[in-house]
């Protein structure tokens, strides 16, 4: 579904990306971890064409879509739905508003069709009848589930997921990661989660790839990830500031 080649991103003089190569199988449920500003929200943007590499490639389905042109990328978006960390809802617009506005210049539906599909899509992500508020009435975990409904409106093949349980405490964070996996299993899509939620991360992930040193450093199943002696990861996994305090 996703293959990444020697992707290579600098902004300036301060490289993010270097030499990174992975593949994300149809279906499959992919988490990337890695510490903070180390790149993880940048290669998540390279996957759908928001930022172009120094060098490397990018295919979606067998397509390279690094030297695609914005008509062609729009093309290819279509199979992609994102949650944005901060789920980036539109402060002036209602509910209904925020989720149908993918809708705005597809003429295809009408008015009732569109309040139909809006309201099935808040029924899934547990919020019914939530149509005329505005993101100020919502709880942070409440953005995030109207964040996530607007990302599927149109049943996409690939979901990315930007920090989802940012900001959360530990049981509304749960109760989102118990919702991306209904989301994912009742799609039948691909999964990519930038997370460095612990907890999130052994939840979602099928597979784990840790960004370190702007490659990745490491990828394995979550069991092969949190029994890692590697000390990089053991560290990060640990939460451990100072190396010398692991445990193995």
């Amino acid at each position: 579904m996703i293959e990444v080649r020697h992707l290579a991103k600098s902004f300036g003089r301060h490289p993010v990306l270097a030499d990174v190569n992975f593949r994300i199988e149809r279906g499959e449920s992919v988490v990337i971890i890695g510490r903070s500003g180390g790149g993880k929200s940048v290669l998540l943007k390279h996957l759908i064409g928001l930022l172009k590499p120094d060098q490397g490639q990018v295919f979606i389905e067998g397509e390279d879509i690094v030297p695609m042109n914005e008509r062609q990328l729009l093309r290819v978006r279509r199979k992609f739905g994102m949650l944005f960390q901060g789920a980036a809802l539109f402060d002036s617009m209602t509910v209904a508003e925020n989720v149908a506005f993918a809708f705005r210049r597809d003429r295809s539906l009408t008015d009732a069709e569109v309040s139909r599909r809006v309201a099935e899509l808040l029924e899934m992500v547990d919020l019914p009848g939530i149509e005329n508020k505005k993101p100020s009435e919502l709880s942070g975990g409440m953005k995030k589930r109207v964040g996530l409904a607007r990302a599927i409106i149109y049943q996409p093949a690939v979901l990315l997921y930007d920090e989802p349980t940012t900001g959360l405490d530990p049981i509304v964070s749960d109760s989102i990661d118990q919702l991306i996996i209904r989301v994912r299993d009742r799609l039948k899509s691909t999964s990519v989660v930038v997370t460095h939620d612990m907890r999130s991360a052994r939840r979602l992930g099928q597979r784990i790839l840790m960004l370190h040193n702007q490659r990745i450093h490491v990828t394995g199943t979550p069991e092969e990830i949190f029994n890692s002696q590697d000390p990089i990861v053991r560290q990060f996994v640990d939460g451990v500031s100072d190396p010398k305090e692991l445990y193995f």
